[in-house]
């Protein structure tokens, strides 16, 4: 890589040279790839260039990894590719690969070259890499503007979108991936964006720039020259485990049938374990959404509805189930959580955040287990008191 930033840093293209976009379609073997991928690459067939600046890597080694990506601290590097082993990469895949070729000038082609090779040196090759704002798309998109003399004026998309609708359309073909990205990002999600806000996806950069042009004081041509595919695409294969939502179903009829067993035959050792299990798992849940609403550098995270039915104190709620002196305690959290959700679910469609049709039934069932506690607290109360003060 250091001989390579050498040649670069000494290299005039040549006019035979070309700059383009490389566009990839999505894969479906990892979540980050479901969004497809941008790059861009330069050709010289005189100074035998043909290198792909890919600001798209990334360490899944570095030390503390998962945490920094959870906080939305996590660093992408630009790096020269060689274009070979690039396309061969996708091509074991199976993704597509579109390449479109800029209209620009000997200066622009140079100009945009070299900014691509100081930012691939060490000292500049890392970024904080943002999904939505300043990602492997955004940044091929404007560097290429930068250097292009005169105003880019792209295709527009004639359509009202926001993010979270940009994100299911990439996700979609995984629901339980489509499950949890709902839960986590909120109400900001929501809100119309701009078609220059959409190009953070690849697919919606490639489309605005067919038909783009450039406009330079009383003349105007075309951004892309031309389009073709190096690489064909394998269709998508949908994720056929079973859907959230049929999940949240089986589950909220386990609930009803145990809670109505449980009653009926005063197991409320059974009660509390599975309550144990239930509040645990919605507890883990929300100390998630907690802190991305609170601690992460996440775009869109905050705020977040999910928040009432899913909260950190489930978590704590869940570890005192059988502790005896604190059941009054628990009792009025039962309480206070049935209504929050019964609320939470009368004032549906009135919530400023679009919520999945798939969260209900496991609302659903926190709902009956705390008005299950409640109940059955009443009713304890009232044997007590129907026994003689002895025996109390």
């Amino acid at each position: 890589m250091n001989a390579q930033r050498n040649n670069y840093s000494q290299i005039v293209l040549s006019d035979s040279a070309q700059i383009s976009l490389l566009t990839n379609t999505p894969w479906n073997g990892a979540v980050y790839a479901l969004y497809g991928h941008t790059a861009i690459r330069v050709t010289d067939p005189v100074r035998k260039i043909d290198s792909v600046f890919n600001y798209g890597i990334f360490n899944m080694s570095k030390e503390n990894f998962i945490f920094l990506f959870v906080k939305g601290e996590t660093d992408y590097m630009v790096a020269a590719i060689d274009f070979h082993y690039y396309v061969e990469e996708y091509e074991e895949r199976g993704v597509g690969v579109i390449e479109q070729v800029y209209n620009l000038t000997q200066k622009e082609k140079q100009d945009i070259f070299d900014a691509l090779v100081i930012n691939s040196l060490p000292e500049n090759r890392v970024y904080r890499y943002n999904y939505f704002y300043d990602n492997c798309s955004t940044r091929p998109r404007d560097i290429v503007e930068k250097y292009t003399e005169g105003k880019v004026e792209y295709t527009p998309t004639n359509k009202q979108q926001t993010y979270r609708d940009l994100v299911h359309e990439c996700v979609d073909i995984q629901p339980w991936t489509k499950f949890g990205i709902d839960l986590v990002i909120g109400a900001d999600a929501d809100k119309t964006i701009t078609d220059r806000q959409k190009d953070f996806l690849p697919l919606y950069l490639m489309t605005a720039n067919e038909g783009a042009i450039i406009k330079s004081n009383s003349t105007e041509k075309k951004l892309i020259l031309s389009t073709a595919y190096i690489l064909q695409p394998t269709p998508l294969v949908k994720d056929n485990a079973i859907s959230p939502l049929t999940a949240g179903i089986i589950l909220l009829i386990l609930t009803s049938c145990m809670s109505v067993w449980i009653y009926w035959k005063r197991l409320y050792v059974l009660g509390k374990t599975f309550d144990t299990l239930l509040f645990l798992i919605a507890g883990i849940a929300g100390c998630i959404i907690f802190f991305l609403m609170f601690f992460s550098e996440h775009p869109c995270t905050n705020p977040n509805w999910n928040i009432i039915w899913l909260n950190p104190l489930q978590l704590l709620v869940a570890s005192l189930f059988f502790v005896k002196p604190l059941t009054k305690c628990l009792s009025y959290y039962h309480f206070i959580n049935f209504v929050a959700l019964l609320l939470f679910l009368l004032a549906w469609c009135l919530i400023p955040q679009q919520l999945e049709i798939a969260f209900i039934p496991y609302i659903l069932s926190l709902c009956i287990r705390s008005g299950m506690n409640v109940l059955q607290q009443k009713i304890k109360k009232k044997a007590d008191y129907s026994l003689p003060k002895a025996a109390r």
